[in-house]
């Protein structure tokens, strides 16, 4: 398999890690709640062993930037969805401004390494 495309396909995995951490920290109840704090740390721990292993193929900074602003975007819906959070329209503006970020640094920049 191309090193790229499975090194992306492992971003992908610790992203969905850690978005699945953070929902589980909502759960934990300020970590009072035995079950859902342990998935916190078992899947924290899983996303970042993941990102460890990206970063032999993709630079830090672009892995990081990928990590976080979709891990961002991921957890704001669901917030919105499952536990009901609103999103005021500044909010949806900046989550557009951290998809595009996105988008431009895979599509324009040379530092990812297409």
């Amino acid at each position: 398999m191309n090193p790229m495309l499975l090194a992306y396909i492992l971003l992908a995995l610790a992203i969905i890690s850690e978005v699945t951490g953070s929902t589980f920290l909502v759960k934990s109840e300020g970590f009072t709640q035995l079950v859902p704090s342990l998935l916190v740390f078992i899947f924290y721990v899983i996303s970042f062993y993941l990102l460890s292993q990206v970063l032999k193929t993709i630079p830090l900074g672009i892995a990081y930037a990928i990590w976080s602003g979709v891990g961002i975007v991921l957890t704001a819906l669901i917030g919105f969805f499952i536990f009901r959070q609103s999103l005021d329209l500044p909010a949806v503006i900046g989550i557009g401004m951290i998809i595009g970020g996105v988008i431009v640094m895979n599509v324009f920049s040379k530092s990812v390494g297409h």
